[in-house]
């Protein structure tokens, strides 16, 4: 089977996850080299996976790379995305797009220009669980969906991770670190969003790392921790969406979707498989069997893009457009909650 080449750029926590699915899980990817703008991170990645150590200047220029994956921190994704796109690289970024929605079109818009191929994270979406839920939606099993309501619901990631800064700086929080899950579940569920409205608000000036090795570290808290959201979509449906880094515990279910005969409780859309229920007009719950296995396999979007590559095909499924909805409605939920109207979109028909 032909592989495809991809360069990898950011080799933090998130990159070991991708590094063995590219070279292990999926066989039309081959990992060709990586990079990191700090040398040692870089170094220590490549000689432990056995790839070639580049600089990022020098990976955006690789003739043998066709897919850039951008793993760098958020405040650096359009950069890095705008660069790779204009040394005529596929670019595949993980969540979210941009900080910026006009910045995030701005990439779209660029790629096609250039007739080059976007993909953006989450792809959790094209896992089993939720593609359970949208097969149970297509055949009519709970009639017209009327709504739904997703949460995410935590205390922050300053107890587990080990450089959790990022988290609350711009680009940061719980809507633009976590909510492209939800958002992107939904919309993949539900189809497009015309209008969002918010409220937000910083609950701590500071928090505290409790993790190794910053423990004790006091962090400034530069963006919004609980974030409420409602989306109206285009078929008429509303949904309720909160994400939050400030609760210390939940009961609350990851999604519901609610349709005129029936329910469904869809699994956590930061994962690939999970329980999936429908709950029938007579109130009876159904467990509903998920026909594939549930491991982690993240990067199954970066796969999609190279077969897209392989068969010269343009249809990614986990797209810049779909991305840059989700984009949109992230930055209009804090519009809404900014100016105290609600936010039309402006992407409802572009994917």
């Amino acid at each position: 089977m032909k592989k495809i080449n991809v360069g990898i750029i950011g080799c933090g926590n998130i990159s070991g996850i991708y590094l063995d699915n590219l070279t292990g899980l999926f066989h039309n990817t081959n990992v060709y080299a990586c990079a990191d703008a700090n040398p040692e991170s870089s170094k220590r990645c490549a000689e432990s996976r056995g790839v070639k150590n580049l600089t990022v200047q020098e990976l955006l220029e690789c003739e043998y790379i066709d897919i850039v994956l951008n793993l760098t921190v958020p405040s650096a994704h359009f950069d890095i995305c705008k660069k790779a796109l204009k040394n005529n690289k596929n670019i595949y970024v993980e969540k979210p797009l941009s900080l910026d929605f006009k910045e995030g079109r701005g990439l779209s818009r660029l790629a096609k220009a250039k007739g080059l191929l976007i993909g953006c994270a989450p792809d959790t979406f094209l896992g089993a669980g939720i593609q359970t839920c949208l097969k149970l939606i297509n055949e009519n099993k709970i009639g017209k969906v009327i709504g739904a309501t997703a949460f995410m619901m935590c205390r922050g990631h300053e107890s587990w991770h080990p450089s959790p800064e990022f988290y609350y700086k711009k680009g940061g929080g719980p809507m633009f670190d976590m909510g492209p899950y939800y958002l992107t579940a939904l919309v993949a569920l539900m189809g497009a969003v015309k209008e969002v409205q918010g409220m937000a608000a910083k609950s701590f000036e500071k928090r505290l790392i409790t993790s190794e090795p910053k423990k004790g570290t006091e962090i400034e808290v530069e963006v919004p921790t609980h974030v409420n959201g409602l989306l109206k979509f285009e078929s008429g449906a509303i949904a309720t969406v909160i994400t939050s880094f400030d609760t210390i515990g939940s009961r609350l279910p990851h999604i519901e979707i609610y349709g005129e005969t029936g329910t469904i409780y869809v699994p956590d859309p930061n994962g690939f498989g999970g329980p999936v229920k429908l709950i029938a007009q007579n109130g009876a719950e159904e467990p509903v069997l998920v026909n594939a296995y549930e491991m982690n396999s993240r990067g199954i979007g970066v796969a999609d893009m190279a077969q897209c590559l392989i068969e010269n095909r343009t249809d990614i499924r986990a797209s810049g457009d779909l991305a840059c909805h989700v984009l949109e409605i992230m930055c209009g939920i804090q519009k809404s909650s900014d100016t105290g109207k609600a936010y039309k979109m402006k992407t409802r028909n572009l994917f």
